[in-house]
């Protein structure tokens, strides 16, 4: 998907669907928590799983290809 925005051009990956199979209590938990901060249970889901993702440094920067945990690579 390509987008123009402000005269720049963001290009976002297509987003993979698959169904979800979750506890009912743990859905309503996430459903109240997304409808705090204003988000879909969907997206409140994703978001999760992203900073999940990325404090185990399992997802690589889109960016810089390096992990995203190591930000600061001078820093230890």
């Amino acid at each position: 998907m390509i987008i123009v925005y402000k005269e720049e051009i963001i290009i976002m990956a297509e987003k993979k669907k698959f169904l979800l199979r979750i506890d009912e209590n743990v859905h309503a938990a996430l459903e109240k928590w997304a409808a705090d901060e204003l988000r879909s249970i969907n997206a409140q889901i994703e978001f999760l799983l992203t900073r999940a993702v990325k404090d185990a440094g399992r997802l690589k920067s889109m960016i810089t290809n390096e992990p995203s945990g190591n930000q600061n690579p001078g820093e230890n």
